[in-house]
């Protein structure tokens, strides 16, 4: 009998048959259509396949499907309501914190982590946390500067 396992995804309470050897990246891109979350290096170095689980950022290449049940994922895709952009990323859009955008979602949804953990966060300790998430467009300093500007900006209530 094939095991099925229950896990909050966005929201939402879903389930689908355990594959032992399925990522929860190629999971959420194969079996529930979220292709926001993008591989990168499929070493969980690059943090183009960032997700929370648990309200932790975790690169979703190195996570196995045995792993995640009983858990709450949130992906980029569920960060806010379909006609709207969360706090984080209108700041992306308002600093011009991306240029080809592949590596976008996975930085926004570490700095949503990093945001919940310390809303209020040092200019060091934001390039601190945001340093593993790699962009080789050279956004780097208008991702810092996006990120910053939530935390000024007091939205912390809109961030949760």
């Amino acid at each position: 009998m094939e095991k099925i396992i229950q896990f909050e995804l966005n929201g939402n309470q879903v389930q689908m048959p355990l594959n032992q050897d399925q990522s929860l990246l190629w999971a959420l891109r194969t079996h529930f259509n979220l292709t926001g979350t993008k591989y990168g290096c499929g070493l969980g170095f690059c943090g183009a396949c960032t997700v929370l689980m648990d309200n932790e950022p975790v690169r979703s290449c190195t996570i196995y499907m045995a792993d995640v049940e009983g858990k709450k994922i949130t992906t980029i895709e569920g960060l806010a309501p379909a006609d709207q952009l969360h706090p984080i990323q209108q700041a992306f859009v308002d600093h011009d914190a991306m240029q080809c955008g592949y590596c976008t979602p996975g930085m926004i949804m570490n700095a949503y982590g990093l945001l919940l953990k310390n809303p209020s966060p040092s200019r060091k300790l934001i390039i601190e946390g945001m340093n593993n998430n790699y962009c080789r467009c050279g956004a780097h300093s208008q991702i810092v500067d996006a990120v910053e500007s939530v935390s000024n900006e007091a939205k912390l209530n809109q961030i949760k």
